[in-house]
């Protein structure tokens, strides 16, 4: 199951030594209620060797603004704490796990 992410715990998240996927959503959506299915799998396949969390935008304004998010959805992608590629608008799952793959080489 994906983790929350909150603008408390971003931080710890994205440098906790291993990649992180960060889905920022918002219940409302459309689109994020198409994607979040598929974070939430890629979260169970991929569990200890990705952090993968969601951020609702609603609730963390600090942690959207500070990211730049204009759209969502929006999946950010970390590797050692910087950011290394960006998802915007709905994506398969094929998509989404092949910039997974590409984090853990």
């Amino acid at each position: 199951m994906a983790q929350e992410i909150t603008d408390s715990n971003f931080e710890q998240i994205i440098s906790a030594g291993i990649p992180a996927v960060v889905d920022f959503w918002a219940p409302w959506c459309g689109p994020c209620r198409m994607v979040g299915p598929i974070v939430e799998e890629l979260a169970t396949e991929y569990q200890g060797k990705v952090n993968i969390g969601k951020v609702n935008v609603d609730d963390n304004p600090g942690i959207s603004a500070a990211q730049s998010i204009r759209n969502i959805p929006t999946i950010l992608f970390f590797k050692d704490g910087k950011l290394v590629d960006k998802q915007v608008g709905v994506a398969s799952k094929a998509d989404l796990k092949a910039k997974i793959e590409a984090l853990l080489k």
